[in-house]
């Protein structure tokens, strides 16, 4: 049995949902957590790092680098500020595992400077995959880098796929809760507003996250993911819906054998999974009581009235850039969302416009490119956005 008292890990997005449960985990188990990276949020960085004795920590906001500097001057932790400084703080030291929980797209350059490093990749960045998986994989497999995903859908199918040989794999049952909005019609989509959107029925997660949930929009790049993941083309992945979050996911064997991976809905699980891979460690989620669950149901997403799914495996089939352009776009159509400048049924709308519109995309696979269709796409949709929606 591995001691996990000795790893050295890092946790990027340390103050989100996901990175402060990778803390508890890291916490529970004794772990040395050597670097952190956050957004802006200094005052809770700064308690980390008090609390764990943190040597290195990188904020992407230059004014909260400059805050958390001034706070932590009677420590030894060295402070990195920007894009540029989490990936420098990421290549200083050699780790155990990096655990990459950022949200959207700025986690791209962070995973593909942990994998260059040649730590063991803890990925709850789905979007590195969304917008450049055929990069990130082939730097993967290159620099002989581990990637374990902490999704739990992508964390329950790397599971669940120890069960057979790749060969032996025939379809893989991708799981969704449905979101706060499941049974809806368009119609009754029109009078959504942040606040309904954000109360999902299972999950607690990020604002942006709980959106992507709510439109169909993360299961979509979960797709995306999984394909980069785990080597299998989009017509083999079925989305599932799964009101109860009890199944996190499933794959279907030659034999027609379906093992799935069942658990109380905790994100604790598959950070702890991922950290001491591929060894199980005592519990830190609660046990899962059958009885009480009582039933599990399944029912086909409305892939009509919640076009972005659609929209992302036609992303996915088509390749190159366009899952790049899907992502950017969302991004901004989101945060307007967020910001209640934005109706809810509008960003798929929006969304839906500019992937059509930057269809060329689909020619580009160069990391270089990958970033111009990133930027181009947020362009439009800012543009598209002036002029309005109707």
């Amino acid at each position: 049995m591995t001691d996990h008292t000795q790893k050295n890990i890092a946790i990027l997005g340390s103050t989100g949902s996901v990175g402060e449960q990778a803390i508890d985990v890291a916490e529970r188990m004794a772990m040395r957590i050597s670097a952190i990276s956050a957004n802006r949020n200094y005052k809770r960085v700064e308690e980390q790092v008090r609390q764990f004795g943190i040597g290195h920590v990188a904020m992407a906001e230059e004014s909260a680098a400059k805050e958390l500097k001034i706070r932590l001057a009677d420590t030894p932790a060295k402070i990195y500020c920007g894009a540029e400084g989490i990936c420098d703080m990421i290549r200083q030291e050699r780790r155990d595992v990096v655990l990459n929980s950022i949200i959207g797209k700025a986690g791209l350059l962070p995973t593909l400077a942990a994998i260059d490093s040649g730590a063991r990749l803890a990925l709850a960045n789905k979007e590195s995959l969304v917008v450049a998986g055929e990069i990130v994989s082939a730097q993967a497999k290159s620099k002989n880098v581990e990637i374990l995903p902490v999704d739990s859908e992508h964390s329950a199918i790397f599971q669940c796929l120890k069960a057979g040989a790749d060969r032996e794999l025939k379809k893989i049952y991708l799981t969704a809760s449905g979101g706060p909005f499941f049974g809806y019609t368009a119609e009754q989509l029109k009078g959504i507003g942040v606040q309904e959107t954000l109360a999902h029925p299972t999950w607690k997660m990020g604002a942006k996250i709980t959106v992507d949930s709510a439109t169909l929009m993360n299961k979509g790049f979960e797709v995306i993911e999984a394909v980069h993941l785990f080597g299998v083309s989009a017509d083999r992945i079925e989305v599932v819906i799964h009101r109860e979050s009890i199944i996190h996911s499933m794959v279907e064997y030659i034999d027609n054998s379906v093992i799935a991976q069942l658990s109380v809905p905790d994100m604790r699980l598959c950070a702890q999974y991922a950290l001491t891979y591929p060894e199980r460690t005592e519990a830190v989620i609660p046990e899962l009581n059958l009885f009480e669950v009582a039933k599990l149901t399944f029912a086909k997403p409305d892939t009509k009235t919640f076009a972005l799914l659609q929209c992302a495996i036609d992303c996915i089939g088509t390749g190159g850039g366009l899952p790049a352009v899907l992502n950017a776009a969302n991004e901004v159509a989101v945060a307007e969302f967020l910001q209640g400048r934005l109706p809810f049924y509008a960003i798929a709308e929006v969304v839906g416009s500019v992937v059509k519109e930057m269809a060329h995309a689909s020619d580009v696979h160069d990391l270089d490119g990958i970033l111009l269709c990133d930027h181009l796409a947020r362009a439009k949709t800012r543009r598209l956005l002036k002029i309005g929606v109707n």
